[in-house]
């Protein structure tokens, strides 16, 4: 038996395969006539009336009442950068040495108790880092210029200065209880 290395479609075949192909596509083309009469029919009947197109109504705009600022102007948005200061007449005494106790936050002061010397009541101040302070009154602790009111055996009554959050100051008092340890 012998090979040959020939290939499978000769060249009848090929001719033969691309004719046969050709008829059976043009088979799917039988023809239009059906889709032309479907048309006809339809572009015979009259054509329905178009409903006309709504009339606008006019804009009637509204007038806020005695509203000077327009509510959708976006320039509102914008903050406001000028400064508004309320003076209330306080003001901080910046020339005066600043006490030990005024480089401690308030809330990190605790009062451990007192000492009676000279007949003058000194309250005991125990620092963040555990050291023992004593004070009297009108000596300043805190850091918003907290001065010592009045002591007792069990509190110290402090006025403080603080920022009324419109550039001023404004005064808050504030107690220091016995702490028991």
């Amino acid at each position: 038996m012998k090979i040959t290395n020939k290939p499978y479609f000769s060249g009848h075949s090929k001719t033969l395969g691309f004719l046969l192909m050709a008829i059976m596509l043009g088979a799917c083309n039988e023809g239009t006539a059906d889709l032309d009469d479907y048309f006809t029919e339809k572009r015979a009947k009259p054509a329905r009336p178009i409903k006309p197109i709504p009339e606008l109504k006019p804009y009637l705009r509204y007038v806020y009442p005695a509203h000077e600022k327009d509510p959708f102007d976006v320039a509102m948005l914008i903050p406001d950068t000028t400064p508004k200061v309320v003076d209330s007449g306080i003001k901080l005494d910046a020339n005066r040495v600043r006490e030990f106790l005024e480089g401690f936050p308030l809330d990190g002061l605790n009062m451990v108790g007192t000492v009676n010397k000279e007949n003058t009541l000194w309250a005991l101040i125990r620092t963040p880092s555990g050291g023992v302070q004593s004070i009297r009154k009108d000596n300043y602790l805190g850091q918003n210029y907290g001065r010592v009111l009045s002591i007792s055996e069990t509190e110290i009554a402090i006025k403080e200065v603080v920022p009324n959050g419109n550039g001023g100051y404004k005064e808050r008092d504030t107690l220091i209880t016995l702490k028991d340890d």
